[in-house]
């Protein structure tokens, strides 16, 4: 299990973590959320050495961790980690030996690895040639290579279309149901819902918000009612105590209203305005639980 212990990092004035703590354990998705430069990628350079956290400790297993167990682990940073003028498979093998491979075995697995990605036709090319959603991939084929326990990913899944996010979401999952443990960062939120059974939400270097989303969702002090009408029905919300208009068009709207509210009133209040073609009234999802984390 990774654990990361009451991190605090600052840069002169900066605050970029203060007193940061998670865990992500073996055969577990986590998805580590927050606004641009809550700290993100500070606490997962934290794991690899890169930064020197002020305070606090980074573990593996109960274990501080050593370049040996470091070498165990595969690291996908947002900003490009790769040679651009150097051919992928051969960079991929390099990488490899870099975490102990033999050069053989290195070999194997980056040709197995640019297979499995869609590469294999472009194992000559070089980095610079291919469009950013194919670097994408060589950047996590390079984090993957070694078979590692642990996968750290920044913004894994950006620059990819539909297919490649499939892709690499499978590759995810597959690693995590196999027993590794998976961190990773996204502003897609939607996505991390599919995916993560856990998040943690950072903001402003503090962790505002963690466990596991349905719960999250659930304990919400907000619930959202989405009304559709067959044709305009006016505004009989209004009046309504508690309610907030988060989407509106003349057929449709969609309503934050407190947790107690009674869904039974709404609709009876909403049929009343005219012929209903859906009502639901629903927890947040992890967007909104977001959103709702960060403003307080």
């Amino acid at each position: 299990m990774l654990r990361l212990r009451h991190l605090s990092k600052r840069y002169g004035e900066v605050v970029a973590l203060a007193d940061c703590s998670f865990d992500v354990p073996r055969g577990t998705m986590l998805g580590f959320l927050g606004p641009n430069g809550a700290g993100k990628t500070t606490a997962m350079r934290a794991v690899f050495g890169l930064v020197r956290p002020d305070e606090g400790e980074v573990t593996w297993d109960g274990e501080p961790i050593d370049t040996a167990t470091r070498q165990r682990f595969g690291y996908m940073p947002e900003q490009r980690g790769l040679y651009p003028r150097m051919k992928i498979a051969r960079q991929l093998a390099y990488f490899g030996q870099l975490h102990g491979m033999t050069r053989t075995d290195a070999e194997s697995a980056a040709d197995e690895w640019l297979a499995s990605l869609g590469l294999a036709d472009r194992r000559h090319a070089k980095l610079e040639q291919l469009s950013h959603g194919n670097q994408q991939r060589v950047q996590l084929a390079a984090a993957l290579l070694h078979d590692p326990d642990l996968l750290v990913l920044d913004e894994p899944f950006s620059g990819l279309d539909p297919l490649g996010v499939e892709a690499m979401a499978d590759i995810l999952a597959k690693r995590a149901a196999a027993g590794n443990a998976v961190v990773f960062s996204s502003h897609q939120l939607d996505l991390v819902e599919d995916l993560c059974e856990s998040v943690v939400v950072i903001d402003k270097g503090q962790i505002v918000l963690s466990g596991p989303v349905d719960k999250l969702r659930a304990a919400s002090e907000h619930r959202y009612l989405e009304v559709a009408h067959t044709v305009p029905a006016g505004t009989w919300y209004e009046d309504l105590e508690g309610v907030e208009v988060v989407e509106r068009s003349p057929e449709r709207v969609v309503l934050m209203v407190d947790r107690e509210a009674d869904p039974e009133a709404m609709l009876h209040r909403a049929r009343q305005a005219g012929t209903l073609q859906s009502f639901s009234f629903t927890p947040p999802n992890l967007s909104q639980v977001f959103i709702e984390a960060v403003r307080r």
